[in-house]
């Protein structure tokens, strides 16, 4: 299949990413290599997404430096960059407006594309054409959005999935525009149990042709809080972090005991959220 006939394909993956590990970085590729090798997609982009302050959630140090070594592991990336919207939000964001800021600003870069393409008429036109050709563009902006509009997908791990059955943590509006409208890319370790987990909820089953399903064969096991437990006991992360973010943490000595307990206590956003409109 041409490229011209396959859809594009962005990759979004959010999270706390506190911190950032080689693992998240694999998730990417993984879900790259799937995707493309259906021969239906082509994976052009992916965005690491960090979760705002206002998330609340226990051990979660200030999204500025989670920020900062998010873009220190992509640094050498060539298709995976960070996003800094949803960190910058004052207000917890829920995961479906993520995604769909995503897609609409990959809508309007497309109308803007359109809007920007030349136009200028050869010598010896008459103005009228050249004026009708801007009309003419003009309406086809109007129009629906075109169908080569990449497609955001949520990219994450089995955890994210099977949270979707923890009681007020997700609304269940959302967790079906997220797989109806975008989609998801889920990386699932040998033993996983996620095809059940899918057949046994009616909202997944029903768009289970939106979901993809990556069996990762090479089992990586990384995760950020073994990451800190291992820096509040004084050990060795190197080749769980790029360099880069393992300098980075230790010259701002960002993960200790008293960091651990940021939070504690403190409603998690979406569980809060719901609270509020009882």
């Amino acid at each position: 299949m041409e490229n011209s006939e396959k859809t594009e394909v962005v990759l979004l993956a959010c999270g706390s990413f506190n911190p950032i590990t080689n693992m998240h970085l694999r998730l990417f590729e993984l879900a790259k290599d799937y995707m493309n090798e259906t021969g239906k997609y082509r994976v052009i982009k992916g965005i690491i997404s960090p979760v705002g302050d206002a998330y609340k959630k226990k051990g979660l140090i200030s999204a500025h430096h989670r920020v900062i070594m998010a873009e220190l592991a992509t640094k050498n990336s060539e298709w995976v960059e960070v996003d800094t919207w949803e960190s910058l939000q004052k207000e917890w964001v829920e995961t479906a407006k993520v995604l769909r800021h995503h897609q609409e600003k990959l809508e309007a870069g497309s109308c803007d594309h359109q809007q920007d393409s030349p136009m200028l008429g050869k010598p010896g036109q008459k103005r009228k054409w050249v004026e009708q050709r801007q009309d003419f563009s003009q309406k086809k902006l109007l129009e629906p959005k075109p169908k080569d509009v990449p497609k955001v997908k949520l990219l994450c791990g089995a955890d994210l999935l099977e949270s979707f059955a923890v009681p007020n943590l997700w609304k269940s509006e959302d967790i079906t525009q997220i797989v109806e409208d975008y989609g998801l890319i889920c990386i699932t370790r040998a033993g996983n149990d996620a095809q059940k987990f899918i057949y046994e909820s009616d909202a997944l089953w029903k768009h289970r042709n939106n979901i993809h399903l990556v069996n990762e064969w090479i089992t990586n096991d990384i995760s950020s809080t073994k990451i800190r437990r291992a820096l509040r006991r004084g050990q060795s992360i190197r080749y769980l972090v790029p360099d880069l973010v393992q300098e980075y943490i230790e010259k701002h000595d960002l993960y200790s005991c008293e960091s651990e307990e940021k939070n504690v206590g403190v409603i998690l956003a979406p569980l809060q959220s719901l609270i509020n409109q009882r």
